[in-house]
């Protein structure tokens, strides 16, 4: 097949990582359910185990259909390796777990999904790691809370729940400064709105449960490595550049190069975490992940639509999308985001907590579900549900205020999810 880096994006979408069935000649990627593979020898399992050769093993660790999504995410993103694993939870674990170590620190955005949250303010702990929370639109606090046990800088690139978009170009400058890998969670805009590695990015995660997939179908994460970061600059990644005693000493850096941290992250990461992919996941998310810059246009095209008509309602108090003028990250769209901002924002309504749980209620064209990033649209109080266990201090730095509802906008008719909007904003501030 042609360099996939010389191909279009709408052209990636639906050849990388894929290729006719070399057994049957199918020609979408088959769900290769199978829990291991037969060696063709003694000696080709031995080379296999050493990585001294690429191939499957035992579907922990690999799997055809699993590799498949993961080449295609890699060369969507511009990355040199990716690995896929069970959820976008999963995915951030397994992107910290090669760079940390008891006592070891990262810096991580204040605007954050409120489960990220928790799971670095809270259950990171356990393994003895820990997470300072910044103010990301400043890059002075950001290198400040930077300090001789920080591992990795974190953010979003279109933030959940607001929608705010992440000044990738300021942070990855703090980022290389420091000598830290920059970690983004490319997850609500999707390589076809931002590829984060092209603005300094070392990792690009996803929780492939929401616009990948876009169906509402599975749940998957990916990690996606730039290739570029040099572990051997320092000795804060001895996983990396220092012996593996599970490998007889190998050094992945040195052996491995810009694919280091890939296969890492499957030789040990998932090999001793477990955090795998299913393949029958795996195949879902390839064929959603077909139309997906179609998909992510119509999001964005309703998107703007909408959130422009409630910005002029006299019922809603004001509106976070930064596709709008309005908007105080508005600046960022054409260079972080220039297909534009995404289709994730919140609005707030006048009349607070009550008036946000009536329109929730009221509404019927919207789902009111705890995801993003499916082809209907979506709505959740996050207050109450995704970002209930935070303190209401954290709830506001997050985007999570009381008085806001958040919004995943769909590929329905945008005039149709207006009307629905409108009665249901009627019913809340009766």
């Amino acid at each position: 097949m042609t360099d996939d880096r010389k191909l279009g994006f709408d052209t990636l979408q639906i050849h990388a990582g894929a290729k006719p069935d070399p057994a049957t000649g199918a020609r979408q990627v088959p769900i290769y359910q199978t829990t291991a593979y037969v060696f063709r020898d003694a000696e080709h399992a031995a080379r296999l185990f050493n990585l001294e050769e690429v191939g499957y093993i035992y579907s922990r660790l690999t799997n055809p259909t699993v590799q498949a999504l993961a080449d295609r995410v890699a060369a969507l993103e511009g990355g040199a390796g990716a690995v896929c694993c069970s959820s976008g939870h999963a995915a951030q674990i397994m992107a910290l777990f090669p760079l940390m170590g008891p006592g070891r620190n990262i810096v991580a955005s204040t605007r954050l999904y409120g489960g990220t949250i928790t799971q670095f303010s809270q259950t990171i702990k356990r393994f003895g790691w820990s997470a300072k929370f910044v103010d990301f639109d400043d890059p002075a606090a950001i290198e400040a809370a930077v300090d001789d046990d920080t591992r990795a800088i974190f953010c979003e690139t279109i933030a959940n729940p607001g929608g705010v978009i992440t000044d990738l170009d300021a942070v990855a400058e703090v980022a290389n400064r420091v000598g830290l890998p920059l970690i983004v969670d490319n997850t609500t805009a999707t390589p076809w709105l931002c590829r984060p590695i092209e603005h300094g990015a070392t990792l690009v995660v996803h929780s492939a449960t929401k616009y990948l997939t876009g169906n509402g179908t599975v749940t998957g994460g990916v990690i996606v490595d730039s290739g570029k970061f040099d572990w051997s600059a320092s000795d804060k990644f001895p996983s990396l550049s220092a012996p593996e005693p599970a490998y007889h000493g190998l050094v992945f850096h040195k052996a491995l190069g810009p694919m280091a941290y890939t296969f890492h992250s499957i030789a040990v990461g998932l090999r001793d975490l477990g955090m795998t992919m299913n393949p029958q996941g795996a195949h879902y998310t390839l064929m959603g992940i077909e139309t997906l810059s179609l998909r992510m246009a119509r999001h964005v095209e309703n998107a703007k639509k909408i959130a422009a008509w409630l910005e002029a309602d006299p019922r809603v108090d004001h509106v976070t999308y930064a596709g709008l003028p309005s908007s105080p990250w508005h600046d960022r769209v054409a260079r972080i985001c220039p297909k534009g901002a995404g289709a994730l924002f919140t609005f707030a309504i006048k009349g607070g907590y009550d008036a946000c749980v009536r329109l929730v209620d009221s509404l019927h064209l919207f789902s009111h579900v705890a995801n993003l990033g499916d082809t209907r649209s979506l709505v959740i109080h996050s207050a109450s549900t995704t970002h209930r266990q935070l303190t209401p201090e954290q709830q506001v730095a997050a985007g999570a205020a009381p008085n806001v509802v958040r919004l995943s906008i769909g590929i329905e008719d945008a005039d149709d999810l207006i009307a629905d909007l409108d009665q249901a904003l009627a019913k809340a501030t009766a």
